[in-house]
C-alpha cells in the first residue's frame, strides 16, 4: 500500500508538467514518445524464449489497454474539456476497479464498494465543479473510456500475476510496455507530422522524465504492488493522486487551494483505505488468478 501511495505522489507532478511545458505538442506524439521511452527502459528485460507466445500476447494486450489506449483516450479528451473537467471525470476509476473485480468474481463486496465510493467523494471535494464546455459529453465519454481501460488493465494484471510467479516482474512489465507503446505508435504514426515535430530542449527533458520516471518507474512499481493489496484498497488508491496533487500545488507551486476541503478529502481517503483494509468475512472467496 505504501508503494502505491509513493507512486501516487510521483504521478501528482505529471499534470503540472504537461500543462506548463507540453501543451503545444500533439497529444498522440506525447503519448507515443512517453511510452516509447518507457519501453526502451524495459526492452533489455524482454526475453521471448522465457515466455510462451500466448502469455506474451496476453501481457502485451494488457499493456496496450492499461497504458496505450488509456493515454490515447485521456489525452484526446483535452480537445473537448478544460483541464479541471478532465481531472474531475477521472475520479470514477475506483468504482470501475471494484465493479470489474466483482463481475469477474461474480460477487460484489459491499466493503470494497463503500470504500471506493468514499474515495470518489473525497476526491470530488478538491476538484472544481464547474463544467461548461459545449462538447462536455464527448469529453466525459472519452475520459470514462480511459478510466475503464486503466481499471481493466489493473484488474487483469492483478489476477494474472499469481499464475506467472516463476517470472520476474521486470520481465513481465517489458511486455506491458511493448503493448502500450505499440498501441500509441499505431495511432500516432499516420496522424503526427514527425518531420516537423521539434520539441525544445526543455520539453525533451520533461518528456524524458515522464517516460522514464513517471511512466517507466511509476507504472512498474504500481503494477508491482497490485498483487499485494486487495481490490478495495487498489480502487481507493487510484484517487490518492488527486488530494496529493492539490497538496503539491499548494506547497510547491503556491497555487490556491481550499484547506478545509483538502483536509476533508485526505480524511475521507484515509477512512476509505481503513475500510478496504478491514477484515473481511471469511466466506468471501479470494480472487481467482487468470490463466494467460
Amino acid at each position: 500500500m505504501l508503494l502505491l501511495l509513493a507512486v501516487s505522489l510521483l504521478w501528482a507532478f505529471s499534470p503540472g508538467l504537461i500543462k506548463h511545458f507540453l501543451g503545444d505538442l500533439p497529444a498522440t506524439a506525447v503519448a507515443t514518445i512517453r511510452l516509447g521511452l518507457t519501453f526502451l527502459v524495459f526492452a533489455p528485460f524482454l526475453r521471448p524464449k522465457l515466455v510462451a507466445r500466448r502469455t506474451a500476447t496476453w501481457l502485451a494486450g494488457i499493456g496496450a489497454l492499461q497504458l496505450g489506449v488509456m493515454y490515447l483516450l485521456y489525452l484526446q479528451a483535452f480537445r473537448f474539456l478544460q483541464g479541471h473537467e478532465v481531472f474531475l471525470f477521472t475520479i470514477l476509476t475506483p468504482l470501475y476497479v471494484v465493479l470489474l473485480d466483482s463481475a469477474l468474481n461474480n460477487q460484489l463486496r459491499p466493503r470494497h464498494g463503500l470504500a471506493a465510493l468514499l474515495s470518489v467523494v473525497g476526491a470530488a471535494l478538491v476538484v472544481p465543479r464547474a463544467v461548461g464546455t459545449a462538447n462536455v459529453m464527448i469529453g466525459f465519454l472519452l475520459v470514462q473510456g480511459a478510466n475503464l481501460c486503466f481499471a481493466a488493465g489493473q484488474v487483469a494484471y492483478q489476477r494474472t500475476r499469481p499464475a506467472l510467479a516463476h517470472l520476474p516482474d521486470h520481465a513481465l512489465f517489458a511486455w506491458l510496455a511493448l503493448g502500450g507503446f505499440a498501441a500509441t505508435a499505431v495511432v500516432a504514426g499516420p496522424l503526427v507530422r514527425w518531420s516537423v515535430f521539434t520539441p525544445t530542449g526543455e520539453q525533451w527533458l520533461v518528456l524524458t522524465f515522464l517516460g522514464v520516471v513517471a511512466s517507466g518507474a511509476g507504472f512498474f512499481l504500481w503494477n508491482l504492488a497490485l498483487p499485494k493489496v486487495n481490490p478495495g484498497t487498489l480502487a481507493v488508491l487510484n484517487n490518492a493522486k488527486i488530494p496529493l496533487g492539490v497538496s503539491l500545488s499548494l506547497l510547491i507551486f503556491r497555487e490556491p487551494a481550499q484547506l478545509p476541503r483538502l483536509g476533508a478529502s485526505l480524511v475521507l481517503l484515509v477512512a476509505a483505505v481503513w475500510l478496504a483494509e478491514s477484515a473481511e468475512p471469511k466466506s468471501a472467496p479470494p480472487s481467482k488468478p487468470a490463466q494467460p
